[in-house]
Protein backbone atom coordinates (compact mmCIF):
# COMPACT_ATOMS: atom_id res chain seq x y z
CA UNK A 1 0.00 0.00 0.00
CA UNK A 2 1.53 3.53 -1.16
CA UNK A 3 0.78 6.57 1.75
CA UNK A 4 2.62 9.05 -0.51
CA UNK A 5 -0.86 9.85 -1.80
CA UNK A 6 -3.04 12.72 -0.71
CA UNK A 7 -1.96 14.74 2.32
CA UNK A 8 1.70 13.74 3.27
CA UNK A 9 4.18 15.61 6.05
CA UNK A 10 7.76 16.29 5.51
CA UNK A 11 9.77 14.70 8.42
CA UNK A 12 13.39 14.04 9.52
CA UNK A 13 14.79 10.86 11.00
CA UNK A 14 18.26 9.31 11.03
CA UNK A 15 18.49 6.11 10.13
CA UNK A 16 21.46 3.54 9.89
CA UNK A 17 23.32 3.69 7.30
CA UNK A 18 23.03 0.01 6.16
CA UNK A 19 18.96 0.72 6.32
CA UNK A 20 19.31 3.56 3.86
CA UNK A 21 21.49 1.54 1.85
CA UNK A 22 18.78 -0.74 1.37
CA UNK A 23 16.12 1.67 0.55
CA UNK A 24 17.99 3.25 -1.96
CA UNK A 25 18.85 -0.70 -3.45
CA UNK A 26 14.56 -1.00 -3.94
CA UNK A 27 14.06 2.19 -5.51
CA UNK A 28 17.21 1.31 -8.34
CA UNK A 29 15.98 -1.99 -8.42
CA UNK A 30 12.51 -0.89 -9.09
CA UNK A 31 11.11 -2.05 -5.96
CA UNK A 32 10.04 0.93 -4.42
CA UNK A 33 9.09 4.21 -6.07
CA UNK A 34 11.69 6.18 -3.73
CA UNK A 35 13.48 6.09 -0.43
CA UNK A 36 9.87 7.64 1.13
CA UNK A 37 7.80 5.42 -0.27
CA UNK A 38 10.09 2.66 1.22
CA UNK A 39 9.96 3.94 4.62
CA UNK A 40 5.96 4.76 4.56
CA UNK A 41 6.03 1.25 3.26
CA UNK A 42 7.57 -0.02 6.14
CA UNK A 43 5.99 1.98 8.77
CA UNK A 44 2.83 0.65 7.49
CA UNK A 45 3.52 -3.11 7.99
CA UNK A 46 4.81 -2.94 11.84
CA UNK A 47 1.57 -1.04 12.41
CA UNK A 48 -0.32 -3.59 10.81
CA UNK A 49 1.76 -5.90 12.94
CA UNK A 50 1.20 -4.18 15.88
CA UNK A 51 -2.76 -4.07 15.79
CA UNK A 52 -2.72 -7.19 14.58
CA UNK A 53 -0.85 -8.93 17.53
CA UNK A 54 -3.49 -6.34 19.46
CA UNK A 55 -6.21 -8.22 18.32
CA UNK A 56 -5.09 -11.41 18.90
CA UNK A 57 -4.68 -9.98 22.30
CA UNK A 58 -7.62 -9.30 22.59
CA UNK A 59 -9.15 -12.73 21.45
CA UNK A 60 -6.75 -14.46 23.82
CA UNK A 61 -7.23 -12.34 26.89
CA UNK A 62 -3.49 -11.60 26.84
CA UNK A 63 -0.38 -12.55 25.21
CA UNK A 64 -1.36 -15.15 22.42
CA UNK A 65 1.22 -18.73 23.14
CA UNK A 66 3.95 -18.77 20.72
CA UNK A 67 2.94 -21.64 19.40
CA UNK A 68 -0.13 -19.74 18.26
CA UNK A 69 2.33 -17.28 16.75
CA UNK A 70 4.16 -19.79 15.39
CA UNK A 71 1.02 -21.22 13.39
CA UNK A 72 -0.17 -17.65 12.50
CA UNK A 73 3.44 -17.02 11.06
CA UNK A 74 3.81 -20.04 8.59
CA UNK A 75 0.19 -19.81 7.62
CA UNK A 76 0.99 -16.41 6.23
CA UNK A 77 3.77 -17.37 4.90
CA UNK A 78 1.45 -20.12 3.29
CA UNK A 79 2.94 -23.23 4.93
CA UNK A 80 -0.32 -24.60 5.96
CA UNK A 81 -3.13 -26.34 3.78
CA UNK A 82 -6.58 -25.11 4.25
CA UNK A 83 -7.90 -27.17 7.15
CA UNK A 84 -4.51 -27.88 8.77
CA UNK A 85 -4.05 -27.26 11.96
Amino acid sequence: MRYLEGMNERVTVSLPAELVAEARRAVETGAATSVSSYVADAVNAKAQRERALADLERVFGGPPPAEALAWARSALRGEHHAGSA
